[in-house]
Formats: C-alpha cells, structure tokens, sequence
C-alpha cells in the first residue's frame, strides 16, 4: 500500500524505536526465549512500564512477538538486533540513529540552505567529526568500513590489472584490507599504507594475518600535505566521497605532488547515475544527502568525477565496475592519469 507524505514523516518513530532497543540491549536480553517484561527491564536498567510500552512498539515492527500480557521473545528478524549473532546489525543501527546524526539530519532545511554540513553549536564538530571522539561510535564506524572493504575488496582485485605496477600506496586505509587483498593477488608487488597513528595496529594486524605485511610500508600521515610515496598507483577507497569539490580537490592534488607522469590515481568509489530511478534513489539519492548532511561529501557522477579530476591536474582514464554482493550499491575503480 503506497504510504501517504504524513504517514512517510512519521518514519522517524520506528527508526527510534529500534535505536533505543539497539542502545539498551533489548535483544540481547532476549535471546534465550521468551522473558516477563519485568525481568528484562532489570538487566537493561530500565523503567517497567516503559519498557514494556517499547516492546508492544517493537511487535508492531515485527522484531518481538508478545506472547501474553507479560512475555515477550525475538522473532527470526529481531534477533539481528542481537550484538552476538553473525547477522547482527545492532551496530549499523547504533551508528544509523546516533544522537550526533540524529541532530544533524534536524538541520536538514538549513544544511540545503547554505550547501553546508551540520554542526553542533557548541563545538563546530560536523556529526562525523564528533562521532569519530566517541570511543565507542569510532570503533563502530570503522568496523563498519571494514566490514563493506572485505565485502568488495576482492571485486577489486578482481576487476583491475594491479600487476602492471611495482608499489602501489593506500591512502586512508584504515584497517588495510583492500591493500592486503591487492598484495594477496599480486605476489610481486609491494605496498605503502597511510593512515592516522590510530589506525596503523590495526592495520599492521590485518597485513600480518594475510601474510603480506614484509610487503607493505606503514605508515603515519594523510593527504592534507603533499605526498611523496614514490609508487605507481595511489589508491584512495571510499575517501574522496567524504569532501566537497574543494577539499577534494586540494586533496587530490596533493596526491598529484608525489605522482610521476606514469603514476594512476585510483578511486574506489559509487558512479552516481546522472538520472535515478525510484529503486536507485535509496542506494544513491539518499546516501548523497546523508554525506552533505554527515560530513560535506557528495556521491558524483562519471562526468562529475572527470570535471574533479581534471581540476586536480588528472585526466579521467577509465571506469571500471567492480562486482559486489547483492544489496550494495555498484563500485567502481575511476582511474586518472596525471596531466
């Protein structure tokens, strides 16, 4: 049944709803079977009532059953909200409806106004900012990213020609995955990871645990700077998306500053389609708004993407798919030839 606009403004209940049981550890609660109301509102230290007011909430989205006027137990879709399931999405939920973005996307009618992200009054933060100072969204968030490189890092590999290269550098790796996948696939090759000094353990980690850590130089730094990696390929995954064109063109050229005529600047990134379906908007349409919205970036189309890059001193050379699991939206390796 098509919904109507009012009924479409009132997603931001269930969306709360499953926040708070995502916070309070509802689920986990849950998970032996069906439990008296009373009893799950002591070992989540919450009010009675109220709990059992957000559990008759949740049977209506489907994630609890109600048994009778006081137990309730998970239902196959609810136990995803548990935080020790393989198919756990607590933390996508928890990152999703975070305070930091909830207030952003409040401020949506002022971000369309003045083309800016959000940001909290009293610090200036824009809601990534802030959310990457909390200790415990930080490591969700970059669990996350992890989590969707291990999904296309092996689309990657097997959609470009690395061994045409010597070195290839990895800027804002995080975890190293997709480098350590290159590695993998190419014996020969050698690698440069750069990163924030946070995140250089858990990469040396990841590279260690594929066997391609002789391979590969860590190492601290970003791209506010130029950069003199001194390898052919320059490799920036699911980054540029994160920048307007400004800053994005800044950082691209500092990319260009370490480059030789030979080098390839490589982007992993979406091609958002210059005209959206209905059925793309969600994948695309949305996703752009939520970057304007959560850090000033923006998805880009393919002619989008050559206009950056021939502001930064590129020439757009090739767009290559990548094959990614169902449900993710379609990656691509833009890559640009220095000028």
């Amino acid at each position: 049944m098509e919904q109507s606009l009012t009924q479409m403004t009132l997603g931001y209940v269930p969306a709360q709803v499953l926040y708070a049981a995502a916070e309070l550890g509802v689920a986990d609660v849950l998970g032996d079977g069906p439990r008296a109301y009373q009893s799950v509102a002591k070992e989540t230290g919450t009010d009675p009532a109220a709990l059992r007011r957000l559990l008759r909430a949740l049977a209506g989205l489907g994630v609890v059953t109600q048994h009778d006027t006081e137990r309730f137990s998970l239902t196959e879709l609810g136990n995803r909200l548990r935080a020790d399931v393989p198919v756990s999405e607590r933390d996508d939920i928890v990152i999703s409806a975070a305070p930091e973005l909830w207030r952003a996307w409040g401020e949506l009618s002022a971000v369309v106004r003045s083309g800016e992200p959000a940001r909290d009054p009293g610090t200036g933060l824009t809601a990534h900012e802030a959310m990457l100072r909390h200790p415990e969204l930080s490591a969700k968030l970059r669990a996350g990213m992890a989590q969707a490189a291990r999904e296309f890092a092996s689309g990657v590999v097997g959609a470009y020609d690395f061994s045409q290269f010597r070195t290839v550098a990895d800027f804002g790796g995080d975890e190293g995955t997709l480098i350590a996948a290159v590695l993998g696939a190419v014996p020969d090759l050698r690698g440069v990871f750069y990163d924030q000094p946070d995140a250089l353990e858990r990469a040396t980690a990841v590279l260690g645990a594929a066997g391609v850590a002789d391979r590969c130089e860590v190492v601290v730094g970003d791209l506010t700077k130029p950069v003199a990696a001194g390898a052919d390929a320059f490799v920036l995954n699911n980054v540029v998306r994160d920048w307007g064109d400004e800053k994005a063109t800044a950082l691209l050229r500092n990319c260009r500053a370490g480059m030789t005529p030979t080098s390839r600047l490589l982007l992993v990134e979406t091609l958002m389609p210059p005209v959206l379906t209905p059925d793309e908007s969600a994948a695309y349409g949305l996703t752009d708004l939520n970057n304007l919205v959560f850090t000033g970036g923006r998805e880009r189309t393919r002619d989008e993407y050559a206009d950056l890059l021939d502001a930064a001193g590129f020439a757009l050379s090739a767009t290559v798919a990548v094959p990614v699991p169902t449900g993710m939206p379609d990656y691509h390796v833009i890559e640009g030839t220095p000028t």
